[in-house]
């Protein structure tokens, strides 16, 4: 069943990647803090509808807050960066290095969970890793068109190297890092998957309320709702792919070992996503690389049905 949760996960997570590209605009400031605005609210409105069935007649826990904790902090920290970088996306190193964190999660895994795939698997492992990493180099070659707009700004310096360098890298590593948790939290059975998403989804809607506040409140920015309407849709994306990204990888039907690497390939569907919407072409190295991709997925999906 993992396999099928992270095969949803990868098409949601893809989507909600598209979506947030769309609502993002370099020239608002605060693009960023409404995207953590729309995320929050839907993904509170989610663990408010989801409580009452997932208790069935229990009480809800606050101590899953706490535990929980570690894996919250550093996803919502690396969504945020991310969010942040997605302003500059055209001036970065491009996301697909962002999900490296899937190679660092499943390294992690590997020497601390000792969790060792089959011979089948270990070669999808590869195969999607080496797609994610070698997107992110045929991403590159985008950012050379920015580079020289950039040298018009008198911001170069802060836009090419601090944007390129910093959001990608530390996304990288603090995500890896909450893959890697979860898959002690939740594969341990340390917390259940259910009250660990909805926790989280709280967690995030404080976020969001936060920067409601901020945004709106504060700052006086005026809600634009046709505007918005990629980051509702992003925030959709997210809550769902979510939702099953905490099966993928849980105690019941979880593998995070496998899941996390072929997770990480969202940003492929993602750029498959945006070359179709947003009427971007794909080279032949593109296809080279997607090719890559979906060759690992399939050769997991194969070895998953031999299990």
């Amino acid at each position: 069943m993992w396999f099928i949760f992270a095969l949803i996960t990868v098409f949601f997570w893809g989507g909600s990647d598209l979506f947030s590209k769309m609502g993002s605009n370099p020239k608002d400031k605060y693009s960023h803090w409404k995207i953590v605005t729309a995320v929050g609210f839907i993904m509170g409105a989610h663990a408010t509808i989801t409580l009452k069935s997932t208790l069935d007649g229990g009480s809800f826990d606050f101590s899953v807050f706490l535990k929980y904790s570690p894996a919250i902090i550093l996803y919502i920290g690396s969504m945020i960066l991310g969010y942040i970088g997605l302003r500059y996306i055209m001036l970065s190193v491009s996301s697909p290095i962002c999900n490296s964190s899937g190679a660092v999660a499943c390294i992690l895994c590997l020497i601390f969970l000792k969790q060792l795939p089959d011979t089948l698997t270990w070669i999808g492992i590869v195969l999607v890793t080496i797609g994610v990493i070698g997107l992110a180099f045929v991403e590159k070659k985008n950012d050379q068109e920015a580079e020289a707009l950039s040298k018009k700004s008198e911001n170069k310096k802060y836009v090419n190297s601090f944007i390129a360098i910093f959001f990608p890298i530390f996304y990288c590593i603090l995500d890896g890092l909450g893959t890697f948790a979860d898959a002690i939290l939740l594969d341990e059975g340390i917390v259940n998957e259910d009250l660990a998403n909805i926790a989280y989804e709280y967690t995030f809607f404080a976020c969001g309320l936060i920067a409601f506040i901020y945004v709106y409140i504060i700052k006086r920015e005026k809600l634009k709702i046709k505007e918005d309407l990629p980051k509702l849709a992003g925030g959709l994306c997210e809550t769902a792919g979510q939702f099953f990204y905490i099966y993928a990888i849980g105690d019941d039907f979880g593998n995070p070992t496998v899941a996390t690497p072929m997770i990480s390939a969202y940003c492929v569907f993602s750029v498959l996503l945006s070359r179709i919407f947003l009427k971007e072409k794909l080279s032949l190295k593109h296809y080279a690389v997607v090719f890559t991709v979906f060759a690992g997925i399939i050769l997991m999906g194969v070895a998953e049905g031999l299990a």
